[in-house]
């Protein structure tokens, strides 16, 4: 028995469907595998009952009879999870209000989905909270499925979450709802670690399963708003990126910045580090003794202003004295 593997005939398939007609050489070459290989694909084809036609000769190739209609498309979850967000960020950015087929392509999307896929997919359509006029990327998908199904159902999860100085923690956590909000996707809920409701970045969770504890769900959980509401109570929290010219034993000789990161790069070093303090990183670039040049946050440069205004202040009080 010849093995044929499931995903490469599905490939032959959907490239005789985009290209219309191809030689045996060209399929092999797309799927890096010898001509008689791509044969027995084919004859696993048409087993199935799709109508690949051969034509024989010294250009011979394989099309799909004229008139074939193809089976509806088959999606992963990833795949299927990718085309919802984007189909949802449409819709809540009013582009679904002068295109109303987004509509229907969102429900054909569900129809053809396996039960399962299914009702996780419309878990997320109707637990996750978009802002307004925001651009999404789509984040992990395994953490907005358990959390979103997790919401619906009104299970405990288990997560290990990175803070924002790299350490890493375990916790059970009921979710109340998932919100995008200016760039990051969170998540809200009560958190057993710390016995009080948290908010949680999605791109931090290394690790999140469902359990079998239940807890009460918050119907209709205004998620977007508690979300806002939440990142308003705490410190802000700065991305900072500088470049260092200098060599890398340079750079973390003189800054020691616990929990920095330090890429090597074309005339000097990045230095990557989040910090609550910008004055406290003002104060130590200016101590450097070093070139450098601030990439981000523009507020840093500001800042650093500052402090230079002031050093100098100091100066021209002192030269007064004598």
């Amino acid at each position: 028995m010849v093995y044929r593997p499931t995903a490469r005939v599905l490939t032959v398939l959907e490239l005789l469907q985009a290209h219309g007609r191809m030689t045996g050489a060209e399929l092999a070459r797309r799927l890096e595998v010898d001509v008689r290989t791509v044969r027995n694909y084919i004859e696993t084809l048409v087993d199935l009952g799709i109508p690949v036609e051969a034509e024989r000769g010294r250009y011979g190739a394989y099309r799909l009879r004229a008139g074939y209609k193809l089976p509806p498309l088959i999606f992963t979850e990833d795949e299927a999870l990718a085309l919802t967000l984007s189909l949802l960020v449409a819709r809540q950015s009013g582009l679904s209000r002068s295109v109303p087929s987004f509509e229907g392509v969102l429900a054909k999307v569900e129809r053809v989905l396996p039960s399962e896929t299914r009702s996780r997919i419309q878990a997320v359509a109707q637990t996750v909270a978009f802002e307004s006029g925001a651009t999404s990327e789509a984040p992990s998908g395994l953490a907005v499925m358990v959390l979103s199904s997790a919401i619906q159902e009104g299970r405990r999860v288990h997560l290990h979450y990175r803070s924002p100085r790299s350490e890493v923690t375990e916790r059970d956590f009921d979710p109340y709802g998932v919100a995008y909000h200016r760039g990051f996707w969170y998540t809200i809920g009560y958190c057993h670690l710390r016995e009080g409701e948290r908010l949680f970045r999605l791109d931090r969770i290394e690790h999140i399963e469902m359990t079998t504890e239940t807890f009460p769900p918050r119907i209709n959980f205004p998620a977007l708003e508690a979300v806002q509401q939440a990142l308003a109570s705490v410190p802000r929290i700065w991305q900072i990126e500088v470049r260092l010219e200098a060599t890398l034993d340079e750079a973390q000789r003189q800054t020691h910045i616990p929990k920095a990161f330090f890429t090597e790069v074309a005339g000097g070093v990045l230095l990557r580090v989040e910090v609550e303090d910008l004055p406290w990183m003002a104060r130590l670039l200016a101590g450097l003794d070093m070139s450098f040049t601030i990439q981000r946050p523009p507020e840093l440069c500001e800042v650093l202003r500052q402090h230079a205004h002031k050093l100098v202040s100091y100066t021209e009080s002192e030269e007064m004295r004598y």
